[in-house]
């Protein structure tokens, strides 16, 4: 694993996070509400992967986004582990929403809670790979 495709992985994340904050803030209807949820989703998976990556440029392996989430806060990227595996829940769930109110509880925590996580690991990762 070289260093440039922890960098190439890191921006990607960056710009799939740039279209869900946008979303976020700008989404009224419940069909943009929906759209948010599916940015959430796929940002959520490029952010695991990243962290996968990163972990494994430096010699540590995980597996899964709960292992890699577990590994990049002992390792000092994340600052609250427990945003990030309430996230992966949320993820998990969005899949199977069936009640607007589960959708509605879950695109509140994206705008209100997952969007500043978001926000400040990817600077921390930035920082910490200059």
């Amino acid at each position: 694993m070289k260093k440039t495709e922890v960098l190439l992985s890191i921006n990607k994340l960056k710009k799939a996070f740039e279209t869900l904050k946008e979303g976020a803030f700008k989404a009224n209807s419940q069909l943009e509400k929906d759209g948010v949820i599916q940015r959430f989703e796929y940002t959520f998976e490029i952010f695991w992967k990243t962290l996968k990556i990163l972990l494994s440029y430096l010699g540590i392996e995980c597996y899964s986004p709960r292992s890699c989430i577990k590994e990049a806060f002992r390792q000092g990227f994340i600052e609250d582990d427990e945003i990030f595996l309430d996230m992966l829940e949320d993820r998990n769930r969005s899949s199977h929403i069936y009640e607007e109110k589960t959708a509605e509880e879950i695109f509140e925590r994206i705008k209100e809670i997952y969007t500043e996580a978001f926000e400040k690991v990817i600077k921390n990762l930035e920082e910490r790979l200059k």
